[in-house]
């Protein structure tokens, strides 16, 4: 039988940190950019003769790496194509290659007046994470405006398209995320709005902007709220940036954790001498129990913004941030998650859950 022949493209012990925003985590052994399906299909079927391991890298935005690196074939897709589809008076369709960077495609939505997107502003990463994860932020998430995505099932070799009822999305959750290593999203279509309202849910975004979303739509554009969250980002360093060192980071770290309503009772009780005056424990109703909120649990537990003394801390604008100061390895990142973890289980009785992908093998740090 004739094996796959070895694609062009592909490199040899790439270091993995540097593509990642927390900046830690070993090489990949094989490292291949598939700029289309053919190139990640063709990488995908050497890695099988050659019986090694996979993996798919995005931005990096959401990933803790191994120390030791990954010893297989990390395929990272690309391609950045978009274009609009056919769609009617009020809605557009626009269908996006996985590899376009996430917020160039929000800046370009929110210029081309298309509404839906714009409170999403500033997230890291590429477009072909965004469904796996169901990224959301400020009010809106990915699962409000996905029309169906194409997929390569990474087991069988097949391709297909799914529709948004068939992704299984929950809270920073899909079928994909609970399937790893199973499925690549190779591009998505998304539904949006045309001549839009701003949409700003959220009261901090409210606060910016909210005088002038009593004008009519089309009064106010989309700009003006994807600037506000952009803002709002920036003072929380969670827009990537170079010259702030607590942006070196996986964006937030923890779920805010859904738990039944005795259980939320008996943390606002735990917490009742933590609390300032005419204050009361932020929560919030889901059809899926009370969700807390993971960043307020880690400061009434006793660590504030820029908590933690070693490599690994607090950022000192978000407590929900596990920042990388300089020299910080995967193991020392995993091992503050712990700590974090573990002081606001001893305070609440709530274990708080890791949002980003861990990849390789930290049994072994």
């Amino acid at each position: 039988m004739t094996l796959p022949p070895r694609p062009a493209a592909l490199a040899e012990n790439v270091p993995l940190a540097p593509l990642t925003t927390l900046q830690v985590g070993g090489p990949a052994r094989w490292f291949l950019k598939a700029p289309d399906t053919e190139t990640v299909r063709a990488g995908l079927d050497w890695a099988r003769a050659q019986g090694l391991p996979f993996w798919v890298l995005g931005g990096g935005s959401n990933v803790v790496i191994a120390d030791a690196g990954l010893p297989g074939l990390v395929v990272q897709p690309c391609g950045k194509r978009r274009q609009m589809g056919q769609g009617d008076q009020e809605f557009a369709y626009v269908h996006v290659e996985a590899g376009a960077p996430w917020d160039e495609l929000v800046a370009w939505t929110v210029a081309q007046g298309l509404g839906g997107l714009e409170c999403l502003s500033g997230i890291p990463g590429l477009t072909g994470a965004a469904p796996v994860q169901n990224i959301g932020a400020y009010g809106q998430e990915v699962a409000d405006v996905l029309d169906a995505l194409d997929v390569l099932d990474l087991r069988t070799g097949e391709l297909a398209r799914r529709p948004a009822a068939a992704c299984g999305f929950g809270y920073r959750d899909s079928v994909f995320k609970r399937s790893p290593g199973r499925w690549l999203v190779l591009s998505v279509t998304l539904r949006l709005r045309r001549e839009a309202r701003p949409e700003a849910r959220h009261t901090q975004v409210r606060a910016l902007v909210g005088d002038l979303l009593a004008l009519p739509a089309g009064a106010v554009g989309l700009q003006q709220v994807r600037d506000a969250v952009l803002a709002l980002r920036r003072s929380k360093s969670m827009v990537v940036d170079p010259a702030d060192p607590d942006s070196r980071s996986a964006g937030s770290f923890f779920l805010n954790p859904v738990v039944a309503a005795p259980v939320a009772d008996s943390v606002a009780t735990r917490l009742a001498d933590q609390l300032r005056p005419d204050e009361t424990m932020p929560r919030w109703t889901t059809p899926l129990g009370i969700k807390l909120s993971a960043a307020w649990l880690i400061e009434r537990s006793g660590m504030p913004k820029g908590y933690g003394a070693g490599t690994v801390g607090l950022s000192r604008h978000h407590t929900l941030a596990l920042v990388n100061r300089g020299g910080a390895t995967a193991a020392d990142v995993m091992a503050f998650a712990a700590h974090v973890q573990e002081r606001v289980r001893q305070a609440t009785d709530v274990q708080l859950a890791p949002e980003p992908v861990q990849m390789g093998d930290f049994g072994a740090a």
